[in-house]
């Protein structure tokens, strides 16, 4: 057993104390050199305080910059479904450029953050297959600038209304751009959703009656990420061996390997998914599962219902009814549905304020362009015949202006830590 040894420690530096008490000293202060933390001089009257329980610092650090999955995904979507309400050029490219600033300043440092630039080409690969099939095969849009007279193909009478080459005019392509830049919109305000949305943290917010739904859709989400990954990962490591690592032949030598991490990465997650008792559900009464049915099928009939009631003239009057009696049938036969999956979640993710407010945003930018629509139809829709410039209007702009909000209410990313090599 150590004994005290009675004396003031000799030091202010803040160290252990040499002698045998074994304790730390504090700096030289007004209560004397060599005192000890707990306010005594190493004797046995000195007791120690057990430190004040903490919150973990990561958990804490955790809930403060990152945001709930879901808003992010119901940010994007409702860009996307504003997307598909006007084929306006100038609307369609001020939509992209605002979600290509929010990734910009909002994305993660996660290898599955990088498949926005995968999806803006996709974009572009579309907008250009658009293009050429307007060129190949014609229009049925009329129009009267000839840009280009290609050969025509002789095509027999069963492909009526099919034609090969022949005149290529400016308003069929205008018509085409159009028609194509909407859905690469669309396509980008996905790829937005991929590039901020963690897909395991919005497998674990979902409730456990699409729990194995959701495995699905987040396994399917996750190949387009962890396929860019593994491609830059190969064309990296061959840069590093001399080799090449573009063209066809560097596009068929990284094609193999990443086939295989493919298979290996989906029998590894098979593993996992088995070894985590996935698929194993609990005993509920027949009576359960059979009211859980009813009122899963009734409440998606009903949802199918108001919907197409509200979409005509004639169910404007029982269409929003309906719809709103589906959605509380469909949920409650999710809730009962979810007594049949037996999950637990580790510190789930908080739907804060800040969720609030990015889904908001995007949801007034589909609403109000909805609106726009259905008030100034040429506006948002530019005529091709006769063919006239299209023009921006400003009430729409600024709608979507909102969509911006999400790069200025949430935090911003964690920096990447990288490690430095030692210099010598």
């Amino acid at each position: 057993m150590r004994r005290s040894c009675g004396q003031s420690c000799p030091r202010s530096c803040g160290q252990s104390c040499p002698r045998s008490c074994g304790q730390s000293c504090l700096p030289q202060g007004p209560k004397g050199p060599g005192r000890h933390p707990q306010g005594g001089t190493g004797g046995r009257s000195g007791t120690r305080q057990a430190p004040a329980e903490q919150p973990t610092p990561g958990y804490v650090q955790r809930h403060r910059t990152h945001l709930h999955p879901g808003a992010w995904w119901l940010w994007a979507l409702s860009l996307g479904t504003a997307a598909t309400r006007t084929t306006n050029p100038l609307l369609l490219t001020l939509l992209i450029t605002v979600s290509a600033y929010v990734v910009a300043t909002r994305r993660p440092h996660a290898p599955w953050s990088r498949s926005y630039g995968a999806f803006v080409k996709l974009a572009l690969a579309v907008l250009l297959v658009r293009l050429a099939f307007a060129v190949l095969l014609g229009s049925p849009i009329p129009g009267t600038h000839v840009l280009v007279h290609l050969p025509e193909v002789p095509l027999p009478d069963w492909a009526q209304g099919i034609r090969l080459g022949g005149e290529v005019t400016a308003e069929a392509l205008t018509f085409a751009l159009y028609d194509a830049l909407r859905l690469a919109a669309l396509l980008i305000c996905v790829g937005a959703a991929n590039a901020l949305a963690n897909p395991s943290r919005l497998l674990k917010s979902l409730p456990g009656a699409l729990y194995e739904l959701g495995v699905a859709v987040v396994v399917a989400l996750t190949f387009a990420p962890n396929l860019v990954a593994d491609v830059q990962r190969l064309r990296a490591a061959r840069r590093l061996r001399g080799r090449p690592d573009k063209g066809v032949r560097g596009l068929l030598q990284v094609g193999l390997p990443v086939l295989e991490g493919a298979l290996e990465r989906s029998v590894a997650l098979a593993a996992a998914m088995d070894a985590r008792g996935y698929g194993r559900t609990a005993d509920v009464p027949p009576a359960v599962r059979r009211t859980t049915a009813a009122l899963t099928l009734g409440g998606l009939l009903g949802v199918c219902a108001g919907t197409y009631g509200l979409l005509t003239a004639e169910g404007g009057a029982y269409g929003l009814p309906v719809l709103l009696a589906g959605v509380a049938a469909a949920l409650a036969g999710l809730w009962l549905g979810g007594r049949r999956t037996l999950r637990t979640r580790y510190r789930p993710d908080p739907w804060d304020a800040r969720a609030w407010l990015v889904t908001a945003s995007g949801v007034a930018v589909a609403a109000l362009l909805t609106l726009a629509a259905s008030r100034d139809p040429a506006a948002l829709h530019p005529g091709v015949v006769p063919l006239v410039a299209p023009t921006l209007p400003l009430w729409s702009a600024a709608a979507v202006l909102i969509g911006l909000l999400p790069a200025f209410v949430t935090p911003a990313p964690e920096a990447s830590h990288t490690r430095k090599e030692p210099t010598t």
